[in-house]
């Protein structure tokens, strides 16, 4: 099941105008369990992205000079099964769809047999150096040739109510990407971590093949900076469970959800 709407949940069929790539889960990139983290797959979403875009020439330098960037505003992640640490995961990626001011990425992570380990679907913005969201250049019309999406940019809804569970964190030096801000992935390490702390995960996502498929849907709503003292808030329980998370002055950003099944 597709939890965004406007583009069809098929299996990945060719890579027409997307890219291909292997990679090889490293020994630090799984927990103690094992198995890949939840966030090392949205560090290969993000960086496959790229390499597509330097293929397609849209490289750093293209970017720097226009004073602009992308940024993730949502994403829906499937998880359906554990990847082990040392497995060499095929990823794909193509740019599904587009509105405006937002583009529409899909990949897939499958295993050397085959078999499909996660679907991640990532809605990203273009920015500019103040943090404008700009209308995405008609350059990128003619390269990525892809429908017009017709539904909307993927949303979470706020969680209700007082919050199950609370942990609080601080923004690290190592959280921080080469743009100075923290990187999408590490809120999933940061709901990761107060997932644990809650008991609410006695397996990560995919850790084992009885526990079945997961979807996660985030949506990023602003960045955590330098030093800043960041709120996991949970809601719901171990099987359903909302999350916010918010600075200690209480800016909101990041919701997130995940169901089971």
């Amino acid at each position: 099941m597709d939890g965004i709407t406007g583009v069809d949940a098929r299996p990945f069929e060719g890579i027409g105008n997307g890219y291909l790539t292997d990679y090889r889960v490293r020994f630090d990139e799984g927990g103690p369990n094992g198995q890949a983290r939840t966030s090392t797959l949205l560090r290969y979403a993000q960086d496959i992205a790229w390499r597509h875009s330097e293929d397609l020439g849209f490289d750093r330098d293209w970017y720097r000079a226009r004073g602009v960037g992308w940024v993730v505003r949502g994403v829906e992640l499937e998880l359906h099964g554990p990847i082990p640490i040392g497995q060499t995961l095929r990823l794909t990626t193509a740019v599904v769809g587009h509105r405006r001011i937002w583009a529409r990425r899909r990949g897939e992570c499958r295993l050397v047999d085959g078999r499909l380990a996660a679907r991640v679907t990532t809605d990203w913005v273009l920015l500019d150096g103040r943090n404008r969201i700009l209308r995405i250049p008609d350059d990128f019309g003619v390269v990525f040739v892809n429908p017009e999406v017709k539904g909307e940019i993927l949303r979470v809804p706020p969680p209700d109510g007082a919050p199950a569970q609370s942990l609080t964190l601080s923004v690290r030096p190592r959280d921080l990407d080469p743009l100075d801000h923290v990187n999408n992935a590490v809120y999933v390490d940061w709901l990761e971590e107060a997932l644990e702390a809650a008991g609410w995960r006695p397996d990560p996502p995919g850790a084992n093949e009885a526990a079945g498929s997961e979807t996660w849907r985030l949506e990023y709503l602003a960045s955590a900076g330098r030093g800043d003292e960041v709120v996991v808030d949970l809601h719901g329980d171990a099987a359903a469970w909302r999350a916010r998370i918010r600075r200690a002055d209480a800016l909101e950003l990041m919701r997130a959800s995940a169901t089971r099944g």
